[in-house]
This record gives structure tokens, sequence and C-alpha cells, in this order.
């Protein structure tokens, strides 16, 4: 897979619990939503899923402000560097959880957000320590482990990664978000078959967000089912949101080229990781 594709697929994965199409009513934006915390912060008109690119950017300046007037804050912090990321500006969320971070060093929250922050700007064996240093062995967090999942999936380490999703759902069975992450790591190893397989059961689970069906929709798609990909991306989703991930859809499936070497390495023997259950 061209290196430029596993990025989109991978910034996904990291940033939040699960992977997001639905950020591309953003002008193209890679990152994705990761939730807001909650706190002393400017209050948003909507949710944050549901910002477009003109009120993400209103977003992001006023918490721009409230975080120049308070940079030690945590919750200001991380809802700040949050929505940087979701406008691609990675170097500079990574520069302000730096700070709240020096600010707060005892904070699993705060810890957490700069990892990914770290990953995001491809400090992964980094990331990796500050995540580590987040976790509580005796009380494990399951959204770090996941995490950790999907900074190694970006090192190339598929089976270590794999191995983390595991982990996670071992401390939180069924967890769409998970399931979500371990589907799309076969995806970046080309087995669609299984990443389908995880991607289904994830948008099967009670709590699913839009965000994995999009997956699966993308997963469905990328194996030539289009008109089935298309019903899934437009579930739950406004029509202009839902235009904009078919459009993109349709982008990403066009490239034939790229896909038909997927697709190859599908359907070769092995391709699929032996150890595909949970």
């Amino acid at each position: 897979m061209p290196a430029s594709l596993t990025t989109i697929f991978m910034n996904r994965i990291l940033q939040g619990a699960a992977a997001s199409l639905i950020v591309l009513a953003l002008a193209g934006c890679s990152t994705t939503k990761d939730r807001m915390t909650t706190g002393s912060v400017p209050k948003l008109t909507k949710p944050v899923e549901e910002l477009d690119a003109t009120e993400l950017r209103s977003a992001t300046d006023r918490l721009g402000k409230a975080y120049e007037k308070n940079p030690q804050d945590p919750v200001t912090g991380v809802n700040y560097a949050n929505l940087l990321r979701m406008n691609g500006r990675d170097t500079q969320a990574l520069a302000v959880m730096q700070q709240v971070a020096i600010a707060n060093p005892g904070d699993r929250n705060v810890l957490a957000a700069y990892g990914k922050a770290q990953a995001a700007a491809g400090q992964f064996q980094q990331a990796l320590d500050t995540i580590g240093r987040a976790q509580t062995p005796d009380r494990p967090d399951w959204k770090l482990v996941s995490a950790q999942g999907a900074i190694l999936d970006q090192m190339g380490r598929a089976s270590d990664a794999r191995q983390r999703y595991r982990d996670a759902l071992d401390i939180q069975p069924n967890e769409p978000s998970i399931l979500s992450n371990l589907g799309m790591s076969y995806v970046l190893t080309g087995d669609l078959r299984t990443a389908e397989t995880y991607l289904r059961s994830a948008a099967s689970q009670p709590t699913a967000d839009s965000r994995v069906r999009q997956n699966l929709a993308l997963v469905v798609g990328l194996q030539g089912r289009f008109p089935e990909a298309e019903q899934i991306a437009r579930r739950e989703l406004s029509p202009q949101q839902a235009d904009a991930n078919v459009a993109y859809l349709r982008g990403m499936l066009s490239q034939q080229n790229s896909w038909q070497k997927l697709a190859a390495k599908d359907k070769t023997p092995g391709a699929a990781d032996s150890s595909n259950t949970n």
C-alpha cells in the first residue's frame, strides 16, 4: 500500500478510540475527531463530530485564546491540542502537549494525549514510552492499550499491535472502538476479509458510533461492493456528511492500481493472520 494511503488509514486509527471517515467533510483533513474532554473550556454549539470546516476553525481559535490565558490547564490544553490535530496542525499540537505535560507530569489524561500527539508527529517510540508512563499496571486503561496497538501498527509491527488490541479486549470485551482498530490493522496488511469480520462485529455492538460504520463502508467498498458500502456510509449521517463521505469513498476506490494490489495480497494464500479470534 502506498505510504500516503497508509498514513490516511493510521491517522484515523490512532487519533481517537475508533477511526473515522466523517472527517472527510472537513476539506480532506486526514486526522480523526477526538472526543472533547469536559471542563471549563469554551462551549461548542454542537458535538465536535458535527462541526464543519468553518466551525472547526472557529472552535480552534476560541480554545487557542483560552489556552493562551492558562497554558497549564490540562483540560484546555488537551482539548486545544485535539482540535489542532483535527485541523492537521500536528506539530503545533505536539508543542502544546509538551507544555501541558511539563505542567501536569502525573496526569494520566495529559500523558495519553501527549503520547497521541507524539505519534501523530511521527515520534512513535517516544509515544509508546509516554503512554506507558500513563498506564497503571494494577488498573490498566483499555484506551491506552488500544492506543499502543495503533502506534505499533504505524511502526509496521502488526502482530504486536493486534496482541495489544486483544489485550484491550480482555479488559473491555466487545468494545467497538477496539474491534474497529483491530479490523483496520488488517486493512493495512491487505487482509480485507478478516478486516470486514472484525468491523462487522464492531458495528453490531450497541455502543458503536458512526465512525465504526464508516470504516466498515470503506472495507466493503475496497472489496468491490460499492452499493453496499454506500448504503452503510449513509446511515446516521446528515445528507451533507454522507455525500462528502461517499464522494471521498468513490475517490479512494477509483485508485484502481493501489486497491488491485491490495486485493491481490488479500487473495494470497497465508495472507491472513492465523490468530484472528479475540
